[in-house]
């Protein structure tokens, strides 16, 4: 009985080791940083949540005995989810051109362009000028930083495909969501959400608990750092899950909804017209205009 028992203890063990600074450091910045400035909250539990579920993806990995220094970059240095990939030391990865270089830097240029933008529209208007500053911060980091890092990594030999996959070309819902944007989470939400459940719930219950928890994510992040507008980033996630349902379902089908034009309008509409539930006016006014003007 010791036999059986004491193996399935270890498993259970690593098990919850791999989870548990998921659950700590969050929980020890909405404790602590309850007098912190709005902004300065926000980030600090985005940052939390994503280390914890960094560590999980690694705690996770299969890779043998990867290089230290390699184990430190993916850690430290590199946002990806795809621990197998980046430290999978036989994975082939192409080197980047010029031109990637140049896209990347030009997006990281504008971006700054529009941080100095948007502390002159806040001055005019301040929920148009908070949307700017997000765009910047989107571009700044995102499309800049990130892609100029996956550049470097990839540069040196390592498996580090760009976080945003040049989402405006985008030919559907589904592949503005499944291929285009933030394919760190993508490999999250894909690891650790859909693959449990879509055995007992299925395709269309796994892909809507998929978008749920995305929700509730960012519900955590954004509605409690700005104390309001608690539920609205969940249920911008919900009409994802179902738009991307409806596109594939037959009626869908039928209308093309996943597929030329009227695809890449489908999506531009469908991720673009509830934004306002995502970034919620509480979050812009609260949060975001705050972070800009102490910039």
């Amino acid at each position: 009985m010791a036999t059986v028992a004491e193996p399935l203890a270890i498993a259970l063990g690593r098990k919850f080791s791999s989870w548990l600074p998921l659950m700590i450091l969050p929980a020890a910045v909405l404790v602590a940083g309850l007098d912190w400035p709005a902004w300065i909250f926000m980030w600090s539990l985005s940052f939390a949540i994503y280390a914890g579920f960094k560590w999980l993806t690694f705690a996770d990995c299969s890779v043998e005995s990867p290089v230290h220094s390699r184990t430190l970059t993916y850690l430290l240095l590199w946002p990806g989810m795809d621990a197998n990939s980046y430290l999978d030391q036989t994975r082939a990865t192409s080197r980047p051109e010029m031109d990637e270089w140049v896209f990347a830097t030009i997006k990281l240029l504008l971006g700054v362009t529009l941080i100095f933008l948007s502390k002159f529209v806040i001055q005019q208007h301040a929920l148009v000028g908070g949307w700017v500053g997000m765009a910047s911060i989107v571009f700044v980091l995102h499309f800049g930083l990130l892609h100029l890092l996956s550049l470097y990594w990839r540069e040196s030999g390592i498996h580090a495909v760009p976080i945003m996959n040049a989402p405006i070309m985008a030919s559907s819902l589904s592949d503005f969501w499944g291929r285009r944007w933030n394919l760190a989470f993508r490999d999250l939400a894909h690891t650790y959400v859909f693959r449990p459940f879509v055995g007992s719930l299925g395709v269309t219950g796994a892909t809507i608990a998929v978008f749920v928890v995305s929700g509730v994510i960012h519900d955590v992040a954004i509605s409690t750092a700005s104390g309001a507008g608690y539920g609205l980033p969940t249920l911008y996630f919900v009409i994802q899950g179902l738009g991307l349902l409806f596109e594939r379902s037959r009626i869908g089908k039928r209308i093309g909804l996943g597929r030329a034009v009227i695809g890449r309008v489908y999506c531009a509409v469908l991720t673009l017209a509830p934004v306002g539930l995502l970034f919620h006016r509480p979050f812009v006014e609260h949060v975001v205009v705050p972070m800009l003007q102490a910039l």
